[in-house]
């Protein structure tokens, strides 16, 4: 251990000291930092029969700063356990911050790949083309908590010339004898893409691919991730840039997926970019393929660079969470999504009703509604968070948007809908995930209710309630 990683783990441990944990609007069944900033999901993994899960740490300031990672296990995806900071920014290559990236599992060991940053201060640089370095990382563990010394493996010397320094959040796999790394990267031309590399060793790699729409869409494409379930080949990618037309009433940054037709390797095409979550707070997702065969999802629970709207946690020392763990599915060949099913162990029935339920008293449930005739529904969770269907748009909207209030300055979001046929929300002390029509479209927001209370109203429709049992 250097001495500088020494004086970081000493910091942030006291910084974790003094965190009480007591606030009002703390999660019970999602990840939080213990302190600070959280944002991306990293090396998201189940390995020796053990789910990890590492985040882009801040501790020291809840508006974000120089990033670490911290560390969560768990046996379920619901009861977590904090395993502190497994790497810091303390050697040349990643000083500036430890950034994103994934984890690989092959013959008992842990491999971390990530981005390692660097700005620099001795000049006048516009950090995309002049002033930083993104250098690919792997440091490796043989049981999930000690790790070795970290490799740098490339650098933006080893990027393609006509890339700006934006080269970023490797997700890697193997497939037959071979290993790909795919890495989100922004091009001098501000069009965003991403770049696939190959190996036999997990080390030395070289370019195999550059992954990019035909048209220009977006100017960066940060956290690409890649899986196949059956014979769907799914693209994800964070875009940044999206202007104009639909964009203009969404979020500063998307997430969404491509299907990709052919072969990520060679020759493909990429389908119509779909986004994965149409609410306020989504970005950065990571999968990763569970021991029993699943793809699991987590997103950061948060945008970057907003300024629309905040959080109410700011002011008690911390800021974000992930979205609850969700299961990757294929429905008449469109992806979907749905909580893990380990949720329903921790669910207890509390109440089924016909057309219309409100219920006060439980801030933590699952409120399924099902049978849904004639599109007809509106829910408003905590008196202020309104969900409904009307002329075929599904909106989630609120009634007080100022940034003191319930919505915290959050307006509203929409996608249009055929048909709506069923609704899972999924609601936590301060987060709401709602699924229509089985996990074809989610909403996730942030929101600071005062009164735990839900009214719903589906005529002809079946509400069952179920009280969701979590730690306090």
């Amino acid at each position: 251990m250097t001495a500088l990683t020494g004086d970081l783990k000493r910091l942030t441990e006291t910084a974790e000291k003094l965190a009480d944990g007591k606030d009002f609007f703390r999660q019970r069944i999602h990840l939080m930092p213990p302190v600070g900033w959280l944002n991306d999901p990293n090396g998201l993994c189940q390995f020796q029969g053990v789910y990890h899960a590492f985040f882009q740490y801040s501790p020291f300031d809840p508006e974000g700063g120089v990033k670490m990672w911290g560390h969560y296990t768990s046996h379920n995806m619901i009861d977590w356990e904090y395993q502190g900071v497994p790497l810091y920014p303390d050697q040349p290559f990643d000083c500036s911050g430890v950034y994103s990236g994934a984890a690989f599992i092959e013959d008992g060991e842990m491999f971390l790949y990530y981005t390692g940053n660097v700005k620099l201060e001795d000049g006048d640089y516009d950090y995309i083309n002049t002033g930083r370095q993104a250098n690919t990382i792997l440091v490796s563990s043989k049981d999930g908590i000690h790790f070795g010394r970290k490799m740098k493996l490339m650098d933006n010397g080893d990027y393609p010339s006509d890339l700006t320094l934006h080269v970023r959040d490797p997700k890697v796999w193997k497939k037959k004898d071979n290993y790909y790394m795919l890495l989100g990267a922004r091009t001098k031309r501000d069009e965003g893409q991403a770049l696939l590399y190959q190996s036999r060793d997990r080390i030395h790699w070289v370019l195999a691919n550059r992954v990019k729409t035909e048209e220009s869409f977006g100017y960066m494409w940060e956290c690409p991730d890649y899986f196949e379930i059956g014979d769907r080949k799914i693209l994800s990618a964070s875009v940044q840039g999206l202007t104009g037309g639909q964009w203009e009433e969404r979020n500063v940054y998307q997430s969404g997926y491509f299907l990709v037709e052919g072969e990520i390797t060679g020759n493909c095409h990429l389908g119509e970019y779909r986004l994965w979550d149409y609410g306020f707070d989504y970005y950065a997702p990571q999968s990763f393929q569970a021991e029993d065969g699943r793809i699991i999802q987590i997103g950061w629970m948060g945008m970057p660079d907003c300024q629309e709207y905040t959080n109410r946690t700011i002011e008690n020392g911390w800021q974000h969470c992930f979205t609850f763990p969700r299961e990757i599915y294929v429905k008449d060949g469109i992806p979907c999504q749905r909580p893990v099913r380990e949720l329903e162990e921790k669910c207890r029935l509390l109440r089924k009703d016909q057309g219309h339920m409100e219920i006060e008293g439980y801030p933590v449930y699952q409120a399924e509604i099902s049978g849904i005739c004639n599109n007809r529904f509106q829910a408003v969770l905590g008196e202020e968070l309104v969900l409904e269907y009307r002329d075929g748009q599904f909106e989630m909207w609120f009634k007080n948007q100022e940034k003191t209030g319930v919505s915290a300055g959050r307006g509203r979001r929409w996608v249009d809908m055929e048909r709506l046929e069923n609704v899972k929300i999924l609601a936590d002390i301060s987060s709401a995930e709602v699924f229509l029509n089985d996990g074809e479209y989610v909403f996730s927001t942030r929101y600071y209710p005062e009164k735990a209370v839900i009214h719903i109203k589906a005529p002809g429709a079946e509400i069952v309630f179920k009280e969701i049992a979590a730690k306090k």
